[in-house]
This record gives structure tokens, sequence and C-alpha cells, in this order.
């Protein structure tokens, strides 16, 4: 895809994959609109951008101010050339401990909302017969892992949505549908993740402290697009083979997974057992 003069709309702008997309793609010569909730640190990634950019603050789940947003957004240049619903909240419990609460909060908010956001953006593409959809999975979209459920649920039903829009619209429509799995990147998520009770986790955990420096992941994405794949993996080490084994292996993935659940299984119960 050819970036210069174009729009893109990113969600989830203010920090991490989507701060770095947003850098990476105006380098390019890409007009960005920026959304999420801050709308001060949108601004303060918007005022770093060299080119026009929209800051478009809105929360995700709100389903009744969608329509408004979505048509602010093509008029802000007549067009949207391409969409990244990069917004999303992750887990850090067991199923055992996580409240009913936060699968429904971290369903509405990864899978529904972007959803939500493609569906009414979509007809304004199909009618153009030009447009990128991307997706931020995880490489627990692909492979369940452990203290993970509610987040690997949404990312597993984000990749199936994508994987059958993209049936529908690449051939007549000419849309172009990517769906990224990274893997541990050195953002916020992990402090910004869920609790069992809903809580914020609060702390970053080791693998995303020594995870992929979101520039470069944004780099990989933004490769990946280049080349046309359809799934883009962004992943290093053990998470590479989890997502990788997955497809070719699924028995030896399972036995994996299974023993790293277990021990952290048995380490709750020696806890609570004092």
């Amino acid at each position: 895809m050819e970036y210069s003069g174009k729009v893109i709309w990113i969600t989830g702008a203010s920090s991490g994959i989507g701060e770095a997309l947003a850098e990476a793609l105006a380098a390019r010569g890409a007009h960005i609109i920026l959304s999420g909730r801050r709308t001060a640190a949108l601004q303060a990634v918007a005022d770093r951008l060299p080119t026009e950019s929209l800051v478009l603050p809105f929360e995700t789940t709100d389903r009744d101010a969608l329509p408004g947003i979505v048509e602010r957004a093509i008029a802000w240049k007549g067009q949207v050339d391409g969409l990244v619903n990069n917004a999303g909240i992750s887990q850090r419990a067991l199923a055992v401990d996580s409240a009913l609460e936060v699968y429904d909060r971290i369903i509405a908010v990864d899978l529904l909302a972007p959803i939500w956001l493609t569906q009414l953006l979509l007809p304004h593409m199909t009618a153009r017969k030009a447009g990128m959809i991307v997706g931020i999975s995880s490489v627990a979209g692909r492979a369940g892992v452990p203290l993970r459920t509610a987040y690997c649920a949404a990312k597993h039903g984000l990749i199936g949505y994508l994987d059958a829009l993209r049936a529908e619209t690449e051939v007549h429509y000419g849309l172009k549908v990517h769906t990224v799995l990274p893997g541990s990147i050195r953002t916020a998520v992990s402090a910004n993740a869920l609790a069992g009770d809903g809580s914020a986790f609060g702390r970053t955990d080791s693998a995303i402290a020594n995870g992929m420096d979101p520039a470069e992941c944004a780099s990989r994405i933004l490769a990946g697009i280049d080349a046309g794949e359809p799934e883009i993996l962004v992943a290093e080490g053990i998470e590479d083979m989890i997502a990788k084994l997955r497809m070719s292996d699924p028995l030896k993935l399972f036995e994996l997974v299974g023993q790293m659940g277990g021990q952290m299984a048995a380490k709750r119960d020696e806890e609570l057992a004092g």
C-alpha cells in the first residue's frame, strides 16, 4: 500500500503499538486519525507527527456514539483508507479466580468493539472498493495460554471475524484485511490488564518487560502488510514457537501449555493453603 496522502485511523493510538504505528505510518506520508480515551496523550502523539493528524477520542464500547464518530472520521478528509483496530485490554488471572465481569469487559473491548467499528466503516470502504483493515490480535489469539482465558476468547474471535471478512471482501471489493499476532511487546499491556476481580493488575510482568520494542513491532507489521501477508506473526522465542505449534503440532502445544498452566494452578493452591 502506498501511504502518502492516505488516511489511516488507529485506535489505542496514545501509547504502545498504536503510537508506534502512528509514527511509522506518518513517516511514510500518511495522515493519521488518533483515537483512544486519553485526549492529552493522543494530542502529545499528534504533536510529534510530521503529517496532518486528527485527534478523535472516544470510548470503544460506547456503541451509541460510534456512528457519529465514524462520520467525523470520514468527513475529516472525505475518506478513510485504513483502519487499525489496536485498542485492547489483557488479563492476568486463572479462570477459577476470574469474575464473570472480567469476561464481559475484555470481550466487549477486544472483540465486540473492533467488530462494531469495522462494521460501521465497512460500507464506506466497499463503496469505494478500496481500503485496508488491520486487527491487532495476539499469539494468544492463536493458542490458548494460561492466565488469559477471557483474552484468548476475544482474540481468537477477532481472528475468526477477520478471516471471514477477508473472504467476503478481498476479491470483489478489493479490501486488504490483515490480522496481526504480536507476542510480548514492551508496552503497558500487563500493568493495565485485569486481575481476577476486575481491578488493574498494576505491574509489568517479566515477559512484557523484556519484550520487543514497539517501534520494531510496528516495523514488522508494516513489512508484513507490504508483503501482502494476511496473517502477520510478530513474536520471538517461545511465543513464536507456540503460535507455530498450534498449526503444525497442536498436541505438543497442548502438552507444553498444560505444563505451564498446571504449575501456575499448583502455586495458586499452595498459596491459598498458606
